[in-house]
């Protein structure tokens, strides 16, 4: 046994110019981010908002807001060669970097980096009851890892890996979760002033659903009223569903919003529902968009072949990572959809919305509020200007920290 584990430890050494995996760490960093009073304004409508218990709660991910500012505690996942050389990806949740550690690292010590379709398809294949959900998160964030990694080794940004950019430039659209969508005023003065900071279009998040009753239905309509109102006509916005509704519902409201000339309404009902993306998409002149919660290659040729979908939203984070993601919107695009990645890590989109056509990813994706948490720990942020996203010239995906930000820095597996 030990001297198959030696030919093997020397297989992979020689494809990779005496490169292989030495270590697979996690790296917990602490810090406090400043903030002008409650980070988060309000929440986006959920599933679970069926429910009355559930509805009225106004809690939120990503950290604790505290008087000093919102408190973050952020896993990355850091995966380091015998010369050296550490590819990062993350933050990604606690539970998902452990199971990097207990499933995933076993399949990485000793390997080749550089062979990354292989780990790719060995990770997914020792995940026979992990094929989606958090066991595919981890999965995507190793798989990103590599890629910062081998950018690393080659000293090349990831996307001149892929193929190198189609443009010099990204427009950015804003997401705005997070943002108060119950004070119309403020909605009114934040939508003009993202605009004015050069964003092309934003995306805003409806806080009710069908349990929420015609006052829920009129605040809705009366959130998108005031967006449209307020950037005038020649302007793209998008409204998030978040899997919160249905299609007796969504045909009601999308009539209501007609008028408005939404870009796209997305996440109308929940991912496995693609029955009901299919009737709506039949009914409804509004695109539909969607897909962020669904996984692999194989998931998403659900969407695709079923013609259920007008703007497929993979997220590098969470379908497989970057590699993945390449395959799913190779697949899309030659069904001529558009393809424009949920936006978990604007570094990582950044590097694949570099190499696709304009035509099929016109926009890249920024959480305004969520990239402030998940980059706070990064040294190079990326951070539109004047509403768009620019390349830079470092080696791997971007992922190096800035650790005067954190309070505490360890590694939870050495």
């Amino acid at each position: 046994m030990e001297a198959d584990e030696e030919r093997r430890r020397a297989d992979d050494r020689e494809g990779s110019a005496g490169v292989i995996i030495s270590e697979v760490r996690l790296r917990r960093l602490t810090g406090t981010m400043p903030t002008d009073g409650d980070y988060w304004e309000d929440r986006l409508v959920r599933p679970l908002d069926v429910y009355p218990e559930y509805r009225s709660r106004d809690d939120h991910e990503g950290g604790v807001q505290t008087p000093d500012g919102f408190v973050i505690t952020a896993h990355f996942v850091e995966i380091e060669t015998d010369d050296g050389l550490v590819g990062r990806a993350g933050p990604v949740p606690e539970n998902v970097a452990w199971l990097v550690a207990r499933d995933l690292r076993p399949l990485l010590i000793g390997r080749d980096p550089i062979a990354g379709e292989k780990l790719w398809d060995q990770m997914h294949r020792s995940q026979v009851h992990g094929r989606q959900g958090v066991p595919m998160l981890a999965i995507s964030a190793v798989d990103c890892a590599l890629w910062d990694l081998r950018g690393k080794w080659l000293g090349r940004p990831v996307f001149r890996l892929l193929g190198g950019p189609t443009r010099d430039t990204v427009p950015a659209y804003a997401s705005m979760l997070g943002f108060s969508v119950r004070d119309l005023e403020l909605v009114r003065e934040r939508a003009i002033e993202y605009k004015e900071r050069g964003y092309r279009a934003q995306k805003w998040f409806f806080r009710y659903g069908p349990t929420s009753g015609y006052e829920g239905l009129h605040a809705n309509v009366d959130l998108v009223r005031t967006v449209r109102e307020a950037v005038g006509d020649d302007y793209d916005l998008m409204f998030d569903c978040w899997q919160s509704m249905d299609v007796s519902y969504v045909t009601e409201l999308a009539s209501r919003l007609a008028p408005y000339r939404p870009r796209w309404l997305e996440e109308v009902v929940m991912p496995d529902r693609i029955d009901g993306y299919r009737r709506l998409r039949d009914r409804l002149d509004i695109p539909l968009a969607g897909a962020e919660h669904e996984y692999t290659r194989w998931g998403f040729r659900r969407f695709v072949d079923s013609g259920a979908l007008d703007v497929v939203q993979p997220d590098i984070y969470w379908c497989g990572g970057l590699s993945e993601t390449l395959k799913i919107a190779a697949y899309a695009t030659a069904h001529d959809l558009v393809v424009i990645p949920h936006g978990h890590s604007a570094a990582a989109t950044l590097q694949f919305s570099l190499t696709q056509s304009p035509m099929h990813t016109p926009y890249q994706e920024d959480l305004v509020k969520w990239n402030g948490i998940h980059q706070y720990f990064l040294a190079d942020p990326v951070v539109p200007v004047a509403g768009m996203l620019h390349p830079t010239d470092h080696a791997g995906i971007g992922m190096e920290l800035d650790l005067s930000h954190a309070a505490t820095d360890e590694f939870v597996l050495a």
